[in-house]
């Protein structure tokens, strides 16, 4: 289940593809902006500082000694009268500061290497087809989102986990139900351990027999080095990062390529040899994801001319510094013949997604196979009556109709 201590505040509103008015307002105030922001529902307001600029949020993210990602945690475990980190945060790399998340990530990185997400490209492709096969059976108009972007980022996942395909459906509406703001406190909780004891299951029957996939690998490899519920957390968090994510970058993108013609052409002109930098400007145009974990000043620190003191909390816009004008001067524009911009869609300093190159290789895979299949593809209801989610983990669509 999302952390609800964490602050609730506009960051993650948006306006068509891109960020808020809202935030647009607030960014011509300043590169970093204080506001007074509730840590929960209810809660009374607390001070915390907003990075909006692109050089402000580089310079945040890419400094991991001056700032923390997991004090937030440390204070909830002073609360609770624990030194430790709490055990539901044990294997979330995001929150890991030095020396522990070198420790996490030299033992990770090899699992997610190119070469290695290779192996998984066929069956990413065979999973596609899958999907498109259940979308021409099902016929016009169909729901894009349901019948393609969810199920290709979760079938996906599931295979990378080794998780058997009798249990997909089951464990991939459990982790969606925890992240669900309209169910109530207790389904939500309830999906939540569901999850954790299917994940728990998984790890034991991979510490006794290890197969070729990735827990596998890493409990050959590594096996002494992890407990289960780090190796748990490490799956948690896959799960968390990987689904939303990829979800609504297939079905965003979609719709970004739909909305503009012109820049679908040059996409439908070459496929494999413009796909790449199609996804490179899609994942910068439309940056999925709101803001990583919020950093703490562990010291005083200056930041785009203002004083951070010590133990004040930073939440850094993705959005807002991948639409910077100090990227390209008409930056709000979807152009995927430009040359690829030094985005920060994935992150940026010791916390870059680990998981960088599967999530491209998956939106590759996706956008040259729906196309191929369906080269007429078009909306099948006007744009503006197109759903997007609007408190979720990451920007999407809750349903996307297209006819061919």
């Amino acid at each position: 289940m999302p952390d609800e201590s964490q602050h609730q505040f506009d960051h993650a509103r948006r306006a068509g593809f891109g960020p808020s008015d809202d935030i647009r307002r607030q960014r011509a105030q300043g590169a970093l902006v204080r506001e007074e922001v509730a840590p929960a529902p209810g809660a009374a307001p607390e001070p915390i500082w907003m990075a909006l600029s692109y050089e402000a949020v580089r310079q945040v993210m890419g400094d991991h000694v001056r700032f923390s990602n997991q004090r937030r945690f440390r204070a909830q475990a002073i609360r609770g009268g624990s030194k430790h980190r709490p055990q539901e945060m044990s294997g979330h790399l995001m929150d890991y500061d030095q020396p522990e998340h070198t420790r996490l990530r030299k033992m990770l990185t090899p699992e997610f290497t190119v070469r290695r997400i290779q192996r998984l490209k066929p069956v990413t492709e065979a999973i596609a087809e899958r999907c498109l096969d259940a979308m021409e059976r099902k016929g016009r108009p169909a729901d894009l989102v349901e019948l393609y972007a969810s199920p290709i980022s979760g079938a996906v996942l599931c295979e990378l986990l080794g998780v058997p395909r009798d249990d997909r459906r089951e464990f991939l509406v459990k982790h969606q139900w925890q992240l669900e703001q309209d169910r109530s406190r207790k389904e939500r909780a309830a999906a939540q351990a569901y999850t954790s004891n299917y994940l728990r299951a998984l790890v034991k029957r991979q510490r006794k027999d290890p197969d070729e996939g990735f827990i596998g690998q890493l409990i050959r490899d590594h096996g002494d080095n992890f407990d289960d519920e780090e190796l748990i957390g490490i799956c948690g968090l896959m799960v968390l990062a990987g689904l939303d994510n990829v979800n609504g970058m297939i079905s965003l993108g979609v719709l970004a390529l739909l909305e503009h013609p012109d820049q679908l052409a040059v996409l439908l002109a070459d496929p494999e040899n413009t796909v790449d930098r199609v996804v490179d400007e899609l994942l910068r145009f439309l940056s999925v994801a709101h803001a990583p974990t919020p950093r703490t000043a562990v010291e005083d620190v200056v930041v785009a001319g203002q004083l951070i003191k010590a133990g004040e909390e930073v939440v850094c816009s993705i959005p807002m510094a991948n639409r910077d004008p100090v990227l390209a001067p008409d930056v709000d524009r979807f152009d995927v013949n430009r040359e690829p911009l030094p985005h920060i869609a994935f992150g940026h300093g010791i916390h870059h997604c680990i998981g960088a190159a599967l999530g491209r290789m998956e939106l590759r895979t996706a956008y040259l196979a729906l196309w191929r299949r369906f080269p007429d593809l078009r909306l099948a209801v006007p744009a503006d009556q197109v759903p997007h989610k609007t408190n979720s983990i990451a920007y999407g669509l809750e349903r996307l109709p297209v006819a061919w």
